[in-house]
């Protein structure tokens, strides 16, 4: 990402929360590096130096400033210019890549050599993949030390460290001082645990964010008895190897940040259930990105004004998404909701719990074989359904992470039952993929033809100037035809 100083240095002066995140400021003289919006006085422009990403300062030899904790900074955004195989590189060592492979299995997975992908991240970056992922494992273990009275054992073995050793070593090569000082000096009252068993961590973004039309849209999709959307508060059932629990999210109250709280039992999943909030609240997108790219076209503009922070709504779990999207073909939204509430019932694993959240959605092994006919389901969706499970459980089709918008969509289309808009919808939610766009949409042909509704190929050709962010054109589009006004 080539950084303009000059431009980088008025963001700092302003302390412009748009910029939160998507550099950093290292200064000569304290040795440390910052948020754009940190508090602190701004040191003078000779004095300072801006990275792309955290892991390039603390390479150069600065360390995190203890006062605007770089640690909590929105998501780092899928920057403009930078090469589409590191943004995907990006995406998989967020999901916990590094932690269980090495450089050259990634680099594998993506198609090309270790030393090339070194390369990429060095020149788009200023860092290597390794260092990318020793500073998101450095971050989010001192966010849980600051924010959590998790004991510092457990912290270590949350953020992904291997031992005790290497995560003190990690701290005293970064910051200078053992974990344990970090939590003697932590902010009083700043640990948001609330509830006995129960701890809260934040999670920032950039605003805007348009908090009620996400969900709004989630709660009409929410699969009954495993996710709901009641009093402004979103919650779901997961599961983190043998523990069973509950996430709940909202929205804090004056602050661009969401709260997140889990119980205590789920605290070895941290990283990858913070990873999954994350992508289903979209919270990486990059507002001013994107809506300087679609404001550029007449028919979006106003549509970008009237709704400046709306996302793309993720997903907790691709194939619960994908077999949501199949059971919605040619139904109501109101209709697949109903199916996919009876599907979790029959198929689901049961939780002893009280309230309207009893089950966890059906693993693809459990719906590989299953009667699902006796759902109600026409043959051949139910079908359909049965070859996405076993395409899944046999790891012949990846919901986790998206090699490339067209190899998904053809992973996707070549099952039976999942056509062009399935696929790409799928892409959009489950695979965050920003340039997804079903170009098949009655809505979206009808919202940019007028009277006379675009081809498909009509609405992909004028869909070429909103790339890469089409999936945010569909949902501005969307929004919009569902609007009274």
């Amino acid at each position: 990402m080539p950084l303009d100083p000059r431009r980088c240095y008025a963001a700092v002066q302003s302390r412009d929360a748009r910029f939160d995140g998507r550099f950093f400021t290292a200064v000569l003289t304290t040795g440390v590096y910052c948020r754009p919006v940190c508090p602190a006085r701004t040191p003078l422009l000779r004095n300072v130096r801006f990275y792309a990403c955290a892991a390039a300062a603390e390479a150069a030899g600065f360390r995190p400033c203890l006062r605007c904790r770089p640690e909590t900074a929105p998501g780092t955004p899928a920057w403009e210019g930078t090469s589409t195989t590191v943004v995907r590189a990006l995406r998989l060592i967020e999901s916990g890549a590094l932690d269980a492979e090495s450089v050259e299995e990634l680099a594998a997975r993506l198609g090309m050599g270790a030393r090339h992908l070194r390369r990429l991240f060095q020149r788009h970056l200023g860092a290597s993949p390794a260092a990318i992922a020793r500073t998101r494992r450095l971050h989010f273990a001192k966010k849980l030390l600051d924010e959590t009275d998790l004991p510092v054992t457990e912290v270590a073995f949350a953020a992904g460290f291997s031992s005790i050793r290497r995560f003190n070593a990690a701290f005293r090569d970064t910051l200078g001082r053992p974990p344990s000082d970090l939590r003697r000096r932590r902010t009083t009252g700043r640990a948001t645990g609330r509830t006995t068993g129960d701890f809260r961590l934040t999670l920032a973004y950039r605003p805007p964010l348009d908090w009620e039309a996400l969900l709004a849209f989630l709660a009409v999709r929410a699969v009954p008895g495993v996710a709901c959307v009641r009093d402004g508060v979103y919650r779901r059932t997961i599961a983190c190897g043998e523990d069973r629990g509950f996430l709940t999210v909202r929205h804090a109250p004056g602050r661009p940040e969401l709260w997140l709280d889990l119980p205590l039992p789920l605290s070895r999943c941290l990283m990858p259930v913070v990873t999954r909030v994350r992508r289903l609240f979209d919270l990486g997108a990059d507002p001013a990105a994107i809506a300087g790219c679609l404001a550029q076209d007449p028919l979006l503009a106003p549509l970008v004004r009237t709704r400046p922070g709306l996302r793309v709504p993720g997903a907790w779990d691709g194939f619960e998404t994908a077999v949501r999207a199949i059971l919605g073909q040619q139904v109501s939204v109101k209709g697949a909701t109903t199916l996919a509430g009876r599907l979790a019932a029959r198929y689901g694993e049961p939780l002893a719990a009280d309230g309207p959240l009893r089950f966890l959605f059906p693993t693809p092994a459990a719906l590989r074989g299953a009667p699902l006919e006796a759902l109600g389901l026409p043959r051949q969706r139910a079908g359909a359904l049965r070859s996405l499970a076993a395409a899944v459980d046999d790891g012949r089709l990846d919901l986790t992470h998206c090699p490339g918008l067209d190899e998904s969509v053809a992973a996707l289309a070549a099952l039976p039952g999942i056509g062009p808009w399935t696929a790409h919808y799928v892409a959009m939610r489950a695979l965050g993929e920003p340039n997804a766009f079903p170009d098949g949409d009655l809505v979206l042909r009808r919202a940019v033809g007028g009277e006379t509704p675009l081809t498909p190929a009509q609405l992909r050709r004028r869909s070429e100037a909103w790339a890469p962010w089409r999936a945010y054109a569909a949902l501005h589009l969307w929004a919009a035809a569902a609007d009274p006004a």
